[in-house]
């Protein structure tokens, strides 16, 4: 089952907390603001012991009804203020932070855009998923409640204890008898709390993976009968979340237990002690009174710290978990300085070709179209001692030429296609555009220019001209010519025209009518240099002839790059090249090659034996 990247080293909570602080910065004011709202509001109920002590020593013990209604009156009023105070504070936060949360869950997003396509490689969806959505959820109670509390609960208990003591000192160190085992209890808790939330929030994205997975293939699971191992699959990951969430609140129950009990222990002891002294003459009835309303107020502050601090860990996991997508490195601009050296070094190492091929490559730099100069690849997790996906290609696509590229099955053709739009960096050589080398032009530039078009082809859940418009094309006319050309007039007989929508992923539609979908995306924008992945495995025979005969007009004037495997593709080309371990072992027409090379003969007579000792060779 795919889980998340290996954690970095824990680190404290409250230094991981410190890094949502320029999240935060901007609604400072109204933050603080409400601390001090609430601080206030709880000093104001610590007031009313007070007056209940003036209560019983002064009206109740001289019997002065009027007195009475006085203090009872203060009490409402002190209320009434304790309560409009909480109210006016969650009005505070409420608003600032929930443009909080959405700044942060944007940033994420924008940020996601922007990491290359090993990082989403490495990286199951659901758990992405889950930090943009549990995590950031959890970070906004924490900043809403938690972290308020902490700093009000801290005060509050302060300035009780503080009241107490001048109450009555000795009956102040008995109620402060608990402190040291309660301290300890929140540290051993804090530790292992940690590890126990962290592991049920990657819990929480395998099991966001599965569930996406299961709808997005429930095609195949219907298909295949496989309903039922599905959900013992997604049973054993919902029963491991359980048993760590479980986990969680034995470890919540232990320090509520501990917290609770031994300050309760301390209030009945003070209980015991205070009515001794009050019947010794020692303490007057309204101080015990005061004194025990006092311990009371302060049990919510000390029975909440462990729920905070509960909270406050499971925030610190999610601040963890969220950055660890932001610290994630995104697409960079390699310097050309860099570059140089790189091509440099390239050639360098090629110092064993022959004179013919080093002159050859040279003479390219200068021309225009698309060249690949010594290109090696392998990907950025794999060890530098392992024999790269792509050693050492050199290949030239005149101007206005359609290359095919051939080669059996895990040869390299997708990956070698991904370079060319830099949604793989190349790990040497260099990659030029009408001589231009593309690690010098920004992404942007590079994309307007180089349309791809997937051998998987992704739609989203939008209209059917804002799938294909989203290749570059802006008016109707585009995107008539774009649907022309694919061969996709079957748009128009939808329920709503090209205004259709068309469902998450495609589905709505056959894998044929995606495909040549993609294909109009990838030509509605004229793009000077157009680079297909078998990009009609999924006509019929009759179609993929239409396809071809308009995507000839296209290929008339752009320069192409075209991963083919069946003879009709390949006829598209002007030239073949033949990819084989990694390598570019043979370039010439269709016809030279099939009569002059055997490996690509086998290729594209779709012989069973030849097909099967290419993959083993």
């Amino acid at each position: 089952m795919p889980t998340t990247p290996s954690p970095p080293e824990p680190r404290s909570a409250v230094r991981t907390l410190l890094r949502l602080w320029p999240y935060v910065r901007p609604v400072r004011a109204r933050l603080f603001t409400a601390a001090f709202i609430a601080i206030l509001a709880s000093c104001i109920g610590l007031v009313i012991p007070l007056v209940l002590k003036w209560m019983v020593d002064g009206p109740i013990a001289d019997r002065d009804p009027a007195g009475v209604w006085l203090g009872a009156l203060y009490l409402l009023l002190l209320g009434l203020a304790e309560a409009l105070l909480f109210g006016f504070r969650r009005w505070l936060v409420a608003r600032p932070l929930s443009r909080v949360e959405a700044e942060m869950r944007a940033g994420l997003y924008r940020h996601l855009q922007r990491l290359p396509v090993a990082f989403h490689d490495r990286w199951p969806s659901g758990q992405l998923l889950s930090r943009a959505t549990t995590d950031l959820m959890l970070l906004r109670m924490f900043l809403a409640f938690p972290l308020t509390f902490l700093l009000v609960n801290a005060v509050t208990i302060l300035v009780g204890v503080i009241i107490m003591l001048i109450q009555d000192w000795t009956l102040g160190l008995v109620i402060l008898i608990p402190a040291v085992p309660v301290l300890i209890t929140c540290v051993v808790f804090e530790k292992r709390y940690s590890g126990a939330a962290r592991l049920a929030q990657d819990q929480v994205g395998d099991l966001t993976t599965v569930v996406e997975e299961g709808v997005l293939g429930i095609r195949i699971i219907k298909g295949f009968g496989r309903h039922r191992s599905q959900a013992l699959a997604f049973r054993e990951l919902s029963g491991k979340l359980r048993g760590t969430e479980l986990y969680k609140a034995r470890l919540l129950a232990t320090i509520l237990g501990v917290i609770v009990t031994l300050p309760e222990l301390a209030i009945g002891a003070a209980l015991v002690l205070g009515a001794v002294q009050v019947a010794d003459g020692d303490l007057s009835a309204g101080t015990l009174v005061a004194f025990l309303s006092t311990a009371l107020a302060l049990r919510w502050p000390v029975d909440s710290i462990g729920f905070l601090l509960a909270m406050s860990q499971e925030a610190a996991t999610a601040t963890e978990r969220y950055f660890e997508v932001l610290d994630a490195s995104p697409e960079t601009q390699p310097q050309p300085a860099a570059t140089s050296q790189h091509a440099s070094a390239t050639a360098g190492r090629e110092g064993g070709h022959s004179q013919e091929g080093r002159n050859s490559q040279e003479g390219q730099q200068g021309q225009g179209g698309l060249a690949f100069h010594g290109v090696t690849f392998r990907y950025p997790d794999a060890p530098s001692d392992t024999t790269p996906v792509l050693d050492r290609i050199d290949l030239h696509i005149h101007p206005g030429e359609s290359l095919a590229l051939v080669g059996a099955t895990g040869s390299g053709k997708t990956t070698l296609t991904a370079l060319v739009p830099r949604l793989h960096e190349v790990t040497e050589g260099r990659i030029t555009l009408n001589g231009t080398d593309i690690t010098e032009m920004s992404r942007e530039e590079l994309r307007s220019r180089v349309a791809v078009a997937f051998e998987e082809p992704t739609l989203f859940s939008a209209s059917v001209g804002e799938n294909v418009l989203m290749g570059g094309g802006t008016t109707d006319e585009d995107l008539e010519r774009a649907l022309t050309v694919a061969q996709a007039d079957f748009a128009h007989a939808l329920p709503h025209g090209t205004n259709t929508q068309v469902g998450e992923q495609g589905l709505t539609l056959s894998g044929g009518q995606r495909q040549r979908l993609a294909l109009a995306r990838a030509v509605v924008g004229r793009p000077d240099f157009l680079v297909l992945d078998d990009p009609l495995s999924a006509l019929d025979v009759h179609t993929e002839a239409a396809v071809e005969a308009a995507l000839r007009r296209v290929l008339a004037d752009t320069t192409a790059l075209i991963v083919a495997h069946r003879p009709s593709t390949v006829l598209l080309a002007d030239r073949v090249a033949l990819l084989s371990g990694g390598r570019i072992t043979a370039i010439g027409t269709h016809h030279e090659l099939l009569r002059g090379n055997p490996e690509y003969a086998h290729l594209m007579s779709g012989d069973p034996a030849g097909t099967q000792e290419d993959d083993e060779r």
